[in-house]
């Protein structure tokens, strides 16, 4: 008997994108005002597009169009590693919170290697 097919939120790398988005959302509310349309809006949507991609990928049905998405998701996830570092240097984000959310953006970018490799190997 063939195996359901899974949704994309019961996808692990999805849920912790997800989580992942939260934190930003939290951790740039206490950026200047100044950066509202700037570094805050530009993390905060890098952020939201890691879990969308993986969730746009995963609902179109093919391994190759998933793979794709997954690929987006990752530069995502680096540019939103290259934004925090510029947060940090600015001096905008409280350096222990900045680790953590680095730390688990790394686990997210592990995460989506490790999918596009599997996928990959299928294609």
């Amino acid at each position: 008997m063939p195996r359901p097919e899974r949704s994309y939120a019961d996808l692990i790398v999805w849920q912790r994108s997800v989580s992942l988005s939260s934190k930003i959302y939290r951790l740039t509310n206490n950026f200047p005002k100044q950066e509202q349309f700037g570094l805050t809006n530009q993390m905060r949507r890098a952020a939201i597009s890691i879990p969308s991609n993986i969730a746009e990928g995963r609902s179109r049905g093919t391994s190759r169009d998933f793979m794709n998405f997954l690929r987006i998701a990752l530069g995502s996830a680096a540019e939103l590693e290259t934004q925090i570092i510029i947060a940090d240097d600015l001096g905008f984000c409280d350096f222990e919170k900045s680790s953590e959310i680095k730390n688990e953006l790394m686990e997210i970018r592990k995460m989506l290697h490790g999918m596009i490799r599997k996928l990959d190997s299928r294609t």
